[in-house]
């Protein structure tokens, strides 16, 4: 059996990012949960990210209206 360990705030992070394009295996999704519940930066990242995602899917749908 695998042992899950505990990642650094960069692999955090690298993870938060490659969900963005990827889907994460469970072992990706727990080690996250686990790493927020010690961690109050890698949270914020991650609502970043979402506000930036969010952002840009606004964007995107103004530009496609007046392109159109």
């Amino acid at each position: 059996m695998k042992r899950i360990s505990l990642r650094s705030c960069r692999d955090i992070s690298a993870l938060i990012l490659a969900r963005e394009d990827r889907a994460l295996g469970w072992p990706e999704r727990v080690a996250i949960r686990l790493h927020f519940m010690i961690c109050a930066a890698c949270p914020r990242f991650e609502r970043q990210v979402l506000t930036m995602r969010g952002a840009l899917d606004l964007w995107r749908s103004y530009r496609d209206d007046g392109d159109t």
